[in-house]
């Protein structure tokens, strides 16, 4: 049974430079594709009542009340599901988020990405920091009391100081979880094409990614997955069900989804996908031996890790290398990656994939 759905919204006002998301497409296309993302929905949605929904994008909050209620109500749900909408500032209105909390919302996911004035505007953002508290008193005017900030390091111009003075201010907003990515130059950016200059390098990269963890955890986050730190109790728990390998449906375009033993893409285009909501762009149905690879892969990007039990003998060539590293470590029979191991944390993880 699936208890667990993603829904892509691909609509911003502006894309970011960073950004390699299939988002900013044209707002004027919203009606049709609401209207077709329900028909997606309800043609492949079994009616199992979901744990979590997430509402993600693109920008969500761009969205109209009547059309995020129209999405939830496509979907029966557990008693007290998670159900988070992704938000950027400068969308954020009294009476639209009133009206979010009342139709079910009980999750915010709001796009900070640094509070630096100069920086936002290099990297495209349509907010500023005066934006970002005016959003989040908003927020938590309206009763929404689960509230998760995303914070980028390795921005251009931006300095160890400058990242210190994030995360200063970061915790004293009285919010519940932070998630933290450092900046990955990809294909489908602006960036891609049209490099920054002034980016902190790998080195200075790995020492403010240190410095956070050390920070959030001594300020009361809990770091219990790679990107990801929160409260006690205020864990993500639709992301927890990607790390811990369970099923979920993909709504939307390029949504990705995982059901039974079958991963898939919708289509990326968003003619293709207006056209044909139910056609896949690409999917692979796994082998035993490689929904087990993936547990593993997956189970390392948790604080937790993985139980030992759980590995194959084959395996263990790899865990005595990087042990010997200091990059992976056993503790209460469960294998997880030490805090220098998360700086190579790809390189290792790849490891146990079999190509």
């Amino acid at each position: 049974m699936i208890e667990h759905a993603y829904i892509h919204i691909p609509f911003c006002l502006r894309k970011c430079n960073y950004c390699s998301f299939i988002s900013g497409e044209n707002i004027k296309n919203k009606t049709e594709y609401i209207k077709t993302l329900i028909f997606e929905i309800k043609n492949r949605y079994k009616k199992e009542p979901l744990k979590t929904l997430y509402i993600g994008g693109g920008t969500p909050s761009l969205l109209d009340t009547e059309d995020i209620n129209r999405i939830i109500n496509c979907f029966k749900f557990c008693p007290n599901p998670e159900i988070t909408l992704e938000a950027n500032p400068e969308t954020v209105e009294k009476d639209k988020f009133n009206n979010f909390k009342q139709i079910g919302i009980n999750r915010i996911s709001l796009g900070i990405q640094t509070f630096n004035d100069e920086i936002l505007k290099l990297i495209g953002r349509n907010h500023t920091s005066e934006t970002i508290f005016n959003s989040l008193e908003i927020i938590k005017n309206s009763g929404l009391k689960n509230i998760s900030v995303d914070l980028i390091y390795g921005l251009p111009n931006q300095t160890k100081e400058i990242f210190i003075q994030d995360l200063e201010k970061a915790i004293k907003l009285d919010i519940q979880h932070i998630s933290t990515y450092g900046l990955k130059i990809e294909d489908g950016s602006y960036y891609y094409k049209h490099y920054p200059k002034n980016l902190p390098d790998d080195e200075m990269q790995a020492d403010m990614f240190l410095y956070l963890c050390d920070f959030l955890e001594k300020n009361g986050f809990e770091h219990y997955e790679i990107s990801n730190f929160a409260i006690k109790g205020f864990e993500s728990k639709h992301n927890l069900c990607y790390w811990h390998n369970k099923n979920y449906y993909g709504f939307g375009l390029n949504a990705s989804g995982y059901e039974g033993k079958k991963r898939y893409k919708n289509k990326s285009i968003l003619n293709d996908y207006l056209n044909n909501p139910l056609q896949f762009e690409e999917q692979t149905v796994l082998t035993d031996n490689q929904k087990k690879e993936e547990e593993i892969f997956l189970a390392l990007r948790l604080k937790e890790g993985i139980s030992t039990d759980k590995i194959a003998p084959k395996y263990s060539i790899i865990i005595e290398k990087y042990t010997r590293l200091n990059l992976v470590e056993i503790k209460n029979n469960h294998l997880k990656l030490t805090k220098q191991g998360i700086l190579l944390s790809n390189e290792i993880m790849s490891e146990f994939i079999e190509e």
